[in-house]
């Protein structure tokens, strides 16, 4: 199951985000890593240091590209130039598919930078699969949505967020992203089971999953990336790997960025919640073998 059509039949491992800051550790001390996940939006270019590092790392390590600028849910027009050099993009990489977030973050060609949610209506899932699967075939690779982080809630919704998501996957053929601590965060916010929505999602569309740290502010809670995962995260990624079987898992670190070995040693936790296992992996705990088990 974990290996399947969203993911073109891959069976990758435990990865990281390929960062500024690791370059020189990976080029120089050449680590064992399964994978590395780059956002595509900063190797869109025609040239230059990251386009150089990014061909050095392609010649030794397998790379899935993630965007942050799709905005699948918006209502302008696809942009055909990003699109035309997204595709560039993935021929260089041969990334195995190609992820990107189901929100929306643009009104008239101005950007927001923000990864905003969707009202979840039977009419946004029409406009956004409908966009999701024009990208896809202009692609010729697969898609995989991942379902954001959300602060503010919409009126008009019509179900479960979901709900929404099995619903926008079925109707796009695409795959999920499922990040897992994206879920926490959105059900501290918005007072609803995570555990219900992991158990909830459709296992054999899930191509991916993201597992990060956030932080807990008096009234909110915050998807930062900047620190280690957390336990009530841990748990969902356990269920998860429960459900869908030993899935390319990614752990993002975006601020506060320590070592390399750090985050690689983080990362490495998931293997804990693998079914296959693996001996770099740090032994589970029994108490969190316990709460696991419950």
């Amino acid at each position: 199951m974990p290996a399947n059509r969203f993911n073109a039949f891959t069976d990758y491992g435990v990865g990281i985000g390929l960062r500024v800051p690791h370059y020189d550790h990976i080029l120089s001390q050449k680590p064992v890593v399964d994978w590395f996940e780059i956002i595509s939006e900063n190797y869109m270019v025609g040239g230059g240091h990251a386009l150089k590092v990014l061909d050095q790392i392609l010649d030794q390590y397998r790379v899935v590209q993630h965007g942050v600028s799709m905005y699948f849910g918006s209502a302008q027009p696809l942009n055909r130039e990003h699109l035309r050099r997204l595709k560039e993009l993935t021929k260089r990489t041969n990334t195995p598919w190609l992820s990107d977030h189901l929100c929306w973050g643009s009104v008239d060609g101005r950007y927001t930078h923000d990864l905003l949610p969707l009202p979840y209506t039977f009419e946004a899932i029409r406009a956004t699969a409908a966009r999701i699967r024009e990208v896809q075939d202009f692609l010729e690779i697969p898609i995989a949505v991942e379902n954001v982080s959300s602060y503010a809630e919409f009126h008009e919704s019509e179900m479960t967020e979901w709900e929404f998501l099995n619903e926008v996957v079925h109707a796009a053929d695409c795959g999920i992203l499922l990040d897992v601590n994206n879920i926490y965060v959105s059900s501290q916010n918005h007072g609803f089971d995570p555990m219900e929505y992991v158990n909830a999602v459709a296992p054999d569309r899930v191509a991916q999953i993201h597992i990060a740290g956030h932080s807990k502010f008096e009234r909110y809670t915050l998807d930062t990336h900047d620190h280690p995962v957390l336990d009530p995260v841990w748990k969902l990624y356990a269920r998860a790997i429960e459900r869908v079987g030993p899935t390319a898992t990614l752990l993002e670190w975006d601020d506060n960025i320590p070592t390399f070995d750090e985050v690689h040693a983080e990362a490495l936790k998931a293997n804990r919640y693998r079914p296959e296992g693996n001996a770099d992996a740090l032994p589970l705990p029994m108490e969190e073998r316990e709460e696991v088990e419950a």
